[in-house]
């Protein structure tokens, strides 16, 4: 994946955090599925990194894999035969995730359906996952769960990433958690010292 301005600035923006140390930056993985319900599944994994690195995969369905709801590519805008033409094997996914997060804890907004679809890739490749998923939302105390969704929409307004694609919604999940902790003085200085 090609390092974005966005990208880029988020990364300068995590080392200033990083550097005075006010919060500890968690490991996020997002998921892009075929849709929703019985026999959805995986097509498209991201990860955003505590040091600001981003890795995604699309992901070659099974041939047995035929859940396919217009819907959800309406959203997220990947097609099925852009997955059996660029999609990798769900082996390769699954050994890569294990090389990158071995023994690490990665959190997910939406961990009842992101497990389940990590769990089906794992087991479809014949992999034992070697780490662990956890919703986001248990690091959060109750004020900070309350400042989530306006956290979100102030990480969208001023990044201008669109979400939808597994890689930039980590991003977004990833600078969403860090604004919700921060207090807003704190989050301004830290984004004009990034800039």
């Amino acid at each position: 994946m090609t390092t974005s301005v966005v990208h880029r600035a988020h990364m300068k923006w995590l080392a200033a955090l990083q550097a005075n140390g006010s919060v500890e930056t968690p490991i996020i993985l997002d998921i892009e599925a075929s849709g929703f319900g019985s026999g959805s599944y995986p097509i498209e994994i991201g990860v955003a990194m505590p040091d600001g690195s981003l890795h995604a995969w699309l992901i070659r369905p099974l041939k047995e894999w035929t859940h396919w709801q217009e819907s959800a590519e309406d959203i997220h805008g990947i097609s099925r035969e852009r997955l059996l033409n660029e999609g990798q094997n769900l082996r390769h996914v699954a050994d890569e995730l294990n090389m990158l997060l071995q023994g690490k804890i990665a959190y997910s907004d939406g961990w009842g359906v992101d497990n389940s679809w990590l769990a089906r890739l794992f087991h479809e490749a014949g992999v034992i996952q070697r780490f662990k998923l956890e919703t986001i939302y248990a690091l959060l105390s109750e004020p900070q769960l309350e400042r989530w969704q306006q956290s979100r929409e102030e990480v969208l307004r001023e990044t201008g990433m669109v979400p939808h694609r597994a890689g930039t919604d980590a991003l977004i999940i990833q600078k969403t958690y860090l604004f919700a902790c921060l207090p807003k003085a704190e989050r301004n200085l830290t984004k004009k010292g990034a800039a």
